[in-house]
């Protein structure tokens, strides 16, 4: 039995010293909505698309997916980007737009805060659209 353990040992210590120069050093990032477009009315029940403009700061960022997160009838919207820590960037930005579908499960009307940045004290700042249910 205490081969076996030692034999498990040497191997995690092994395994531990290998060299990851292939691994990738990344990062997470939120990025702001610069514009976005909600529908006038949901119908309850249906699906409906509420479009958003985000910006990629420079050529290490790519888009991961939107941080949509329910707060009652609320809900917040962002873009959540990878950003390559390794990689020499070049400074071109590049605006893109994604569409987000919701279905409509809820009567009571929907109040989109869209994440617009941080302001001078590191407060999150949003923008809110409401939209009635019918």
């Amino acid at each position: 039995m205490k081969k076996i353990i030692l034999l498990f040992a040497g191997l995690f210590l092994f395994y531990a010293c290998l060299n990851n120069e292939d691994q990738i050093n990344f990062g997470y990032e939120i990025l702001p909505i610069d514009e976005f477009t909600t529908p006038i009315a949901f119908t309850f029940g249906e699906k409906d698309t509420v479009k958003v403009k985000y910006t990629l700061k420079n050529s290490c960022y790519n888009f991961d997916n939107i941080y949509y997160e329910y707060q009652d009838t609320a809900r917040i919207v962002a873009v959540r980007a990878i950003v390559n820590l390794d990689e020499n960037c070049t400074d071109v930005s590049t605006q893109r737009e994604f569409d987000i579908v919701v279905t409509a499960t809820q009567r009571e009307d929907y109040v989109f805060k869209f994440f617009k940045g941080l302001d001078a004290n590191g407060n999150n700042i949003f923008e809110e659209a409401v939209v009635p249910v019918n």
